[in-house]
């Protein structure tokens, strides 16, 4: 079931930039008459910009959801830069029509917060996650994993806002942020859990699954113990080592005998020759 969702269906972070775009559009109607359309566009085009519909929330606990609706980038094994550990990472590329507000992946308790100021390149790109302004959360699940999520600016997104701190506790679908005009998010979870996205997937935020994680971590697997050789009784190893000499000059002697018979016989054959 969903949660009741408390937050506008237009984002308050869009409130003053559809009003201020309101405003103009009228204004420029009443000067200008159909001059003022290039505003009205603008206007229509934010107000489905900063749209933040509610969702449902799938209840499976070991889902991890999508925070964002968007494309899917990346699904490969990678380094979480920001605990240095291997991980699955998924990563979806938001355009300007997509919902831009970013919602929590799962049950969890937020550990840390970085934040890196960087560039602008497009979000699509790899680079974007290592190169662009970034913002990463880090948080354990409720069931003691380690997961990352990070907002990445885009191309023409220039704002991340975070609205989440260390020791918060975030249920899934939970709203912790967003991202104005175009932008990427990196997810990085454990190297057990289980893609069930591909590259090129369209994700709806919160609605669809991105992977399964386990409840717990693979226990690690000990090496097993190399059997200690058994020894061989002496009274078996003496003949053994001493058949294959034996079988050796014996197969070395007929040989000889061979070769020595049939050097003889073209002898006495030439012998026979000559006399003729």
């Amino acid at each position: 079931m969903n949660r009741l969702y408390l937050h506008p269906i237009i984002a308050r972070e869009g409130w003053p930039i559809i009003g201020g775009g309101l405003a103009l559009s009228l204004l420029v109607s009443m000067c200008c008459g159909w001059w003022s359309l290039p505003f009205w566009v603008f206007t229509v085009f934010a107000l489905q910009f900063f749209r933040d519909p509610a969702r449902e929330i799938p209840l499976n606990p070991e889902a991890v959801l999508s925070p964002v609706d968007g494309r899917i980038v990346v699904v490969e094994r990678a380094r979480d830069p920001y605990r240095d550990v291997d991980a699955l990472k998924i990563s979806i590329f938001m355009n300007v029509f997509n919902v831009h507000s970013q919602k929590s992946p799962a049950d969890c308790t937020v550990t840390k917060v970085v934040y890196n100021k960087g560039k602008f390149v497009n979000a699509d790109l790899d680079k974007a996650s290592t190169e662009n302004e970034r913002n990463a959360v880090l948080a354990t699940t409720a069931s003691g994993r380690e997961i990352t999520f990070v907002q990445v600016a885009g191309l023409v997104a220039r704002r991340i806002l975070c609205y989440t701190q260390a020791g918060a506790k975030l249920s899934r679908g939970e709203r912790y942020g967003f991202i104005r005009f175009g932008s990427r998010v990196d997810m990085y979870l454990p190297v057990d859990a289980q893609a069930q996205v591909a590259i090129g997937d369209k994700v709806t935020g919160v609605s669809t699954v991105l992977a399964r994680l386990p409840l717990t971590a693979p226990q690690a697997e000990s090496e097993p113990k190399a059997a200690a050789p058994q020894a061989t009784p002496v009274s078996q190893a003496t003949p053994a080592s001493q058949a294959a000499p034996v079988e050796t000059v014996v197969s070395q002697s007929t040989e000889q005998q061979q070769i020595e018979a049939a050097a003889a016989k073209i002898q006495a054959a030439v012998q026979d020759v000559l006399k003729d």
